[in-house]
């Protein structure tokens, strides 16, 4: 009995494991125009707290 169930749950959790794995890779997404906008605002946040800290 006990093999059984052992089984009937294998069966079970490869069955709804394949529809996962059937799909394709997932399209490529250009990520440097976000990434170079974050970087420059992070830079020009960076130069106005500098600045500010020197005026007071």
């Amino acid at each position: 009995m006990k093999k059984i169930h052992i089984l009937l749950t294998l069966g079970l959790l490869i069955s709804a494991l394949v529809p996962a794995l059937a799909q394709g890779a997932p399209p490529a997404t250009p990520i440097d125009g976000g990434l170079s906008i974050l970087l420059a605002a992070g830079g020009a946040y960076g130069i106005k707290k500098l600045r500010d800290s020197r005026k007071g």
